[in-house]
C-alpha cells in the first residue's frame, strides 16, 4: 500500500496540508457565511416567534381579564334585574292579594247578609208555620177551629223558652 510507505510521507503531508487549508478557506469564505447565516437567520426567526408568543400570551391574559370583568359586571346587572323584577312582582302580587281580600271581604259581608236575612225569613215563617200546623194539629185532633191569632201569640211566647 502506498500511503505506507515511509518514503511518500512528507509529500503525501505536504499535499493534505494544502488540500486541508485550500478546504478550510473555501469553507470560511464560502460555506460557513452561509450556515451561519442560515443559522442567525433561524436564531432571529425564533426569537421573532418567541416574542410574537409572549405578545400573544399577554393579549390572551388581557383578553380573559376583560372577559372576567365584564362577566362580574354582567352578573351584577343580573342579580341586580333579578332584585328589582322579584320586588316588583312581590308589590304586584300584594296589591292583588289586597284587592282580592278586599273583594272576598265585602262577598262574605254580602253573603253574612243574605244569610242573616234568609234565616230572619225562615224565623219569621217558622212561627207562622208552626202556628197554622198547631192549628191543623188541633183540629184534626179536637175538630175545633181555634182562633189563629191566639196560636201565633202562644208560639213566639215558646220560642223565647
Amino acid at each position: 500500500m502506498p500511503q505506507f510507505d515511509f518514503n511518500t510521507f512528507p509529500p503525501q503531508i505536504a499535499w493534505l496540508v494544502i488540500t486541508f487549508i485550500i478546504l478550510y478557506l473555501v469553507m470560511s469564505r464560502f460555506a460557513l457565511p452561509k450556515v451561519g447565516g442560515v443559522i442567525e437567520q433561524r436564531t432571529s426567526r425564533i426569537a421573532g416567534d418567541l416574542d410574537e408568543a409572549s405578545r400573544l400570551q399577554q393579549e390572551a391574559t388581557r383578553s380573559a381579564e376583560l372577559y372576567a370583568t365584564a362577566l362580574a359586571e354582567a352578573r351584577a346587572r343580573a342579580h341586580i334585574i333579578h332584585v328589582e323584577m322579584r320586588s316588583q312582582i312581590s308589590a304586584e302580587l300584594e296589591k292583588e292579594r289586597h284587592g282580592v281580600e278586599v273583594e272576598l271581604d265585602t262577598k262574605l259581608a254580602s253573603a253574612e247578609a243574605r244569610i242573616s236575612a234568609t234565616r230572619l225569613s225562615a224565623l219569621s215563617d217558622i212561627t207562622e208555620i208552626a202556628a197554622d200546623s198547631a192549628r191543623e194539629i188541633i183540629l184534626a185532633l179536637t175538630g175545633d177551629q181555634t182562633d189563629p191569632l191566639l196560636l201565633r201569640g202562644t208560639v213566639e211566647n215558646l220560642k223565647g223558652v
